[in-house]
């Protein structure tokens, strides 16, 4: 199977990704994420409100294989969380980059916020073998 990896995101290297939209960033995890996962069964999100820091713990996802954590890749607060997910955790793996998204953050400064961010071409450096 192909993995897709859109241009207009930035990455982490432990698999989120981050999509900005003036002063609010969409987050979710990478496709290559939930492969490497398998079968999602649980997930945990921060509730509205909640203050996160980059690099902070804003969640979980467990597959019948692990658990892992979920990273913020910006710092701000919880605006949306994609509650549809939480009831069917599985959901994620039909449109990750789409309806799967996990959760809306509103930017605390929206000019410093991907710094520690990875393109698209150091993402794909990082998880494809070279050949």
């Amino acid at each position: 199977m192909t993995l897709e990896y859109p241009e207009d995101l930035r990455y982490l290297d432990s698999h989120e990704y981050v999509r900005l939209d003036g002063e609010i960033a969409t987050i979710g995890i990478t496709a290559f994420a939930i492969e490497e996962l398998g079968d999602i069964v649980f997930l945990e999100l921060p509730e509205l409100g909640d203050a996160i820091e980059v690099e902070d713990n804003i969640g979980t996802i467990e597959s019948v294989k692990a658990v892992s954590e979920i990273y913020a890749p910006v710092a701000g607060t919880v605006i949306d969380r994609n509650d549809m997910l939480v009831e069917s955790p599985e959901a994620i793996a039909d449109d990750p980059y789409g309806e799967g998204w996990l959760i809306k953050v509103r930017l605390d400064n929206p000019d410093d916020e991907l710094e520690n961010t990875l393109s698209v071409q150091e993402y794909r450096s990082l998880i494809e073998p070279e050949e």
